[in-house]
């Protein structure tokens, strides 16, 4: 028997931390296989190999993406190319819908099985892109219960796997044991902020982040501040903007990972929309979400969205469950008025914990053994 062929694309760090999820369960099973294409380190700790530097493709937002433009298709032609020759037994293209799908309606034409995990947004905006979705993707894995039928209906084959996160997080957090980690007191008031993970996230959120913070110093001179990187890139540019924008006299602990424990530490959090939000809910924290970009992009994009919520916590929900604040409105007296009532009302975080712990319970599943079995029957009936 020839040794399996498994190739994977993801795009930034959350995707490469979904993708590792699924290859857990998948390595067990295809011990020997060859497992490669684009990916970061935690997809590395499975014997995964990177062809490429993920952070290449690590590029948000309309017009950032087309000034890398270039680049990111130079890729994926090579990529392309090396996969038609190769014809792997399956391609799993792990998020990244921009750059995975039309890879993947190559490979799937050319009788490659291919395998997208989680889903494009299509209930959130751009919902014609089920169509290009039916011509790339063999099988649809999705993370949300609601999304199988959508896909179900298209007739696209699809699994709700859960997601990878609600097993992760604990249903009770230990803040104790985290602020002891962090070097925090017990009883400390902590406002844990988190810009984003992409460069062009940092460079547009942290000025009115981090001035957000300075603003609630000016109530609560005793509050803390923790602001998780996820790598020395990201946080050698954080640190150019605060001190660009003169805030560098903010008390605030910057530190280089650990992003799980600065969350279970905090009492509120300010967070970039994105799986980051969903992060804090699982860990049932209280948040405020806010969002910049270029304005350019903002400009075409404010206008093709389908529902009134960015935020994944709202949009489960169907609710207003938490804040957001969007370009313009995401000043730093908004938010930090936002986070003032959270870190305040206790009624309000009792509610809040109530209702996360209720979304906690319906995205959990054994994601790592569903989808990986999903893998494995997609290969066998190729």
């Amino acid at each position: 028997m020839t040794r399996p062929i498994i190739s994977m694309v993801a795009g930034e760090t959350s995707g490469d931390m979904l993708a590792a999820r699924l290859l857990s369960g998948l390595r067990p099973q295809l011990p020997d296989s060859l497992m490669h294409g684009i990916g970061g380190k935690h997809m590395a700790e499975y014997g995964f190999q990177s062809d490429y530097p993920m952070e290449k493709l690590s590029v948000r937002g309309l017009f950032e993406v087309l000034m890398h433009y270039r680049e990111i298709s130079g890729i994926r032609k090579q990529l392309m190319a090396q996969l038609l020759d190769e014809k792997p037994d399956v391609f799993i293209g792990v998020d990244a819908p921009d750059f995975n799908l039309d890879l993947e309606v190559q490979l799937k034409r050319a009788g490659i099985p291919t395998m997208h995990y989680i889903s494009p947004s299509i209930w959130a905006w751009r919902g014609g892109r089920i169509k290009k979705i039916a011509e790339a993707v063999s099988h649809m894995l999705v993370i949300f219960p609601f999304e199988e039928e959508i896909y179900r209906k298209a007739g696209i084959p699809a699994t709700y796997v859960g997601h990878p996160l609600a097993q992760v997080i604990p249903m009770e957090p230990d803040v104790e044991a985290a602020r002891e980690e962090l070097g925090l007191e017990a009883d400390a008031r902590v406002v844990t902020i988190l810009p984003g993970s992409r460069m062009s996230e940092i460079k547009y959120n942290t000025t009115a982040f981090i001035a957000t913070a300075k603003l609630l110093l000016q109530r609560d001179p005793h509050l803390q501040f923790l602001v998780p990187m996820v790598g020395a890139k990201q946080r050698a540019y954080y640190s150019e903007l605060v001190l660009a924008a003169q805030l560098d006299e903010v008390p605030i602990l910057l530190m280089e990972g650990k992003s799980h424990t600065a969350i279970a530490a905090a009492d509120v959090v300010l967070v970039a929309s994105g799986t980051a939000s969903l992060e804090v809910a699982l860990f049932k924290k209280p948040m405020v979400i806010a969002y910049k970009m270029m304005a350019a992009s903002w400009h075409v994009l404010k206008h093709m969205g389908y529902q009134p919520w960015i935020g994944l916590p709202n949009i489960i929900a169907e609710d207003f469950l938490v804040p957001e604040f969007l370009q313009s409105a995401a000043t730093p007296q908004n938010m930090a008025d936002a986070l003032w009532q959270q870190l305040n009302d206790v009624a309000l975080q009792k509610r809040l914990k109530l209702r996360f712990a209720n979304m906690h319970q319906d995205l959990l599943r054994d994601t790592a053994g569903i989808s990986a079995q999903a893998v494995l029957n997609l290969i066998h009936n190729r």
